[in-house]
């Protein structure tokens, strides 16, 4: 069998790039970051755009909570545009390129990364951030794909993220980590955010493809509802009446050599039996390890050194 990467046709990109810098200066001290606090009691909600460079559609909705004066009724709301260094470096012959500089910024909040002495735009910009993810009690990270799949939550296999996603309804598809990503520490698991214990929720979304209008008013209407789960606003919520489909990350695969392929297209969502080859890396054989196996965000481009795919299974019930 021959091994294939997917041939992407161009992007048609929907939602163009604007200037940001309108946006630079913050309330706390810490470029693009605005905090506004309610003065009642009430959960420090943060909703956190751009950690990458290329997904633009946090960035809409993040300049529409600021631009439409959202503000909390209790607690506190931050709103925080994360890489803008690599999101003014966005290309439009080149528009996947700006997704990160030296690091994947989603992938470097470590203790020991933060805390040591590596030098990146990201490492610099995750340590500018440590105390605005730090002071949140629950995170919304948005997030887009390449792929042009449908909207899916990630989160770690606890009680509290679980509740915040099903609660919401919107998108009705879940991956659940129950042991981490498995290619690095993501924001939403750092510091007090990692464990069982921590003060609450921290979910990413995955709103759909980067450059769609769809995909920004996904990002939107999630960022409205999470705030109004928690009460910062008010605003009607529709029931969730579609059925929730639930995934378990069973591996994540990184790309090891030049010669890594898929054995035929992927997007996204694809089934393999058990036994089934998914693709090839080198001399090494990518195999599904269990019936109804389910990839997520396959590579469109693989790099040494980058995700190549992750493995999952449904979760019955």
């Amino acid at each position: 069998m021959t091994a294939e990467t997917i041939a992407s046709p161009p992007a048609l990109i929907e939602v163009i790039q604007g200037d940001l810098s309108a946006y630079r200066q913050g309330n706390i001290g810490i470029d693009y970051v605005h905090r506004f606090e309610s003065g009642k009691p009430g959960p420090h909600v943060l909703i956190n755009a751009l950690t990458h460079g290329n997904e633009i559609c946090g960035m809409v909705a993040a300049k529409h909570l600021l631009d439409t004066g959202v503000r909390p009724r209790v607690g506190t709301l931050t709103v925080s545009f994360a890489h803008v260094e690599a999101y003014d470096a966005f290309d439009v012959d080149h528009p996947y390129e700006n997704r990160q500089i030296v690091h994947n910024l989603n992938r470097i909040w470590s203790d020991e990364l933060l805390g040591g002495t590596e030098d990146s735009p990201e490492l610099r910009r995750a340590r500018e951030m440590r105390p605005v993810v730090a002071a949140a009690d629950h995170i919304l990270d948005i997030h887009s794909t390449s792929q042009d799949v449908v909207p899916f939550w990630v989160y770690p296999d606890f009680a509290r993220n679980a509740d915040v996603a099903l609660g919401i309804g919107l998108p009705p598809v879940h991956l659940v980590m129950p042991n981490g990503l498995g290619s690095g520490t993501p924001l939403i698991q750092h510091g007090r955010h990692a464990g069982a214990d921590a003060p609450g929720a921290a979910v990413v979304v995955e709103c759909g493809q980067h450059f769609k209008r769809a995909t920004a008013d996904v990002a939107t209407e999630v960022s409205l509802r999470f705030l109004a789960h928690f009460g910062l606003i008010a605003r009607e919520t529709p029931p969730v009446t579609e059925p929730q489909r639930r995934f378990e990350l069973l591996q994540t695969l990184m790309v090891k050599t030049r010669d890594f392929a898929f054995t035929r297209p992927l997007i996204g969502f694809e089934t393999f039996a058990k036994g089934e080859l998914i693709g090839i890396d080198g001399t090494e054989e990518i195999r599904s390890p269990c019936d109804d196996c389910t990839v997520f965000m396959p590579t469109r481009e693989p790099i040494v050194g980058r995700e190549a795919v992750y493995l999952t299974r449904p979760i019955a019930g």
